[in-house]
C-alpha cells in the first residue's frame, strides 16, 4: 500500500484527557466548560480543571490565554473552545 494512502488509526476518546485551565470568575472558562463537558460526556473522554489561581508555574505560563485547553497534555486550543475541532482533536 502506498504511504499516501495508509491512515492513521484514529485515537479512542475514552484514551483521552481534556484538561481546562483557568481561574474562578472568567466568563470564558464557563464557556469551555460547558463545551469540553458536552463534548467529553457525547465522546466518552475524561476531562479535568485546573485552576491557575492555586498553581504558580500555570499561572505563569497560561495567564494572558485562558481558558487554555489541553488535549492529553498538549496545548489544543485557548481562549474559545471549539466543539467540532474539540471532537476531531478526541478521534470522535
Amino acid at each position: 500500500m502506498s504511504p499516501l494512502l495508509r491512515r492513521t488509526p484514529r485515537k479512542n476518546p475514552a484514551d483521552c484527557t481534556v484538561t481546562l485551565i483557568g481561574k474562578p470568575g472568567c466568563h470564558l472558562c464557563d464557556d469551555a466548560r460547558e463545551v469540553i463537558s458536552s463534548v467529553c460526556t457525547e465522546l466518552g473522554a475524561a476531562w479535568e480543571e485546573k485552576d491557575i489561581t492555586e498553581d504558580a508555574d500555570l499561572h505563569r505560563k497560561y495567564w494572558e490565554q485562558i481558558p487554555v485547553v489541553l488535549v492529553d497534555g498538549a496545548q489544543h486550543d485557548f481562549w474559545r473552545v471549539d466543539p467540532k475541532r474539540l471532537r476531531t482533536a478526541l478521534g470522535g
